[in-house]
């Protein structure tokens, strides 16, 4: 079973959408733990500050080291070290299938979703063993990418899905997109289903994916194409 833990300051926004579709199918079949943790309940003081102002001015609020240490400090008193602490974070590295894969191997996962202007540098220096970005953009916080990385995660995790295969046809299991998919019925609006896929010709169709996987890669993603050998005339 992998178990996860997400430190956020403002836990309302994952309640819910853990507990649907993949993630909360894992859950339910005992595959998957996800523990949300609450980090005003690990600050000091009467209002449970969990931010202040950054040192040297500037905008924004920075969240404090003190109550994300506590918390770190309680998820491994109850169960032990972790795999990897994971801070969601725009100038992290962008997550990929490959990645996911990589992390899917794991045990034990700690994420930390920052918010305001950021964490203090000593949470990343002491604490953090990696940091992920969903894309060369900026979100109020880490909440949404969480979900993305447990979403992404719970896929891969032996049992959860019907059909085991399924997750090894998903775009980038082998560096290409997907191919395109039809279902019924075979003409609607006057447009039909390629012949190929009601032909019954499985090594046909086979063929006919890895053409249009190839092509819509070569077409929306070269990028994820190897360069291609220069041809001597």
């Amino acid at each position: 079973m992998m178990q996860i833990d997400i430190i956020t300051a403002l836990p309302d926004i994952l309640n819910g959408p853990l507990d649907v579709s993949i993630p909360g199918r894992a859950q339910k079949r005992g595959l998957l733990e996800v523990n949300v943790h609450d980090l005003r309940q690990y600050a000091e003081g009467k209002h449970r500050q969990v931010d202040d102002y950054p040192f040297g001015g500037g905008a924004g609020m920075v969240l404090k080291p003190e109550p994300i240490f506590a918390c770190v400090d309680a998820i491994q008193q109850q169960g032990g070290p972790v795999d990897e602490l994971i801070f969601l974070t725009p100038d992290g590295e962008t997550l990929t299938q490959g990645i996911v894969h990589e992390l899917s191997l794991k045990k034990r996962l700690v994420m930390l979703a920052g918010h305001y202007k950021g964490v203090d540098q000593r949470v990343r220096d002491r604490l953090v063993t990696r940091e992920i970005s969903i894309g060369d953009y900026v979100l109020s916080g880490g909440e949404l990418p969480a979900m993305v990385l447990v979403d992404a995660l719970a896929r891969l995790i032996p049992g959860v899905l019907g059909d085991a295969s399924s997750a090894l046809t998903d775009s980038f299991q082998d560096g290409l997109l997907d191919a395109p998919a039809y279902t019924r019925p075979a003409v609607f609006n006057g447009d039909a289903v390629p012949d190929v896929l009601t032909s019954g010709d499985h090594r046909k169709i086979d063929a006919w994916r890895d053409e249009q996987r190839l092509e819509k890669t070569r077409s929306r993603r070269p990028d994820l194409l190897p360069p291609e050998t220069p041809r001597d005339d």
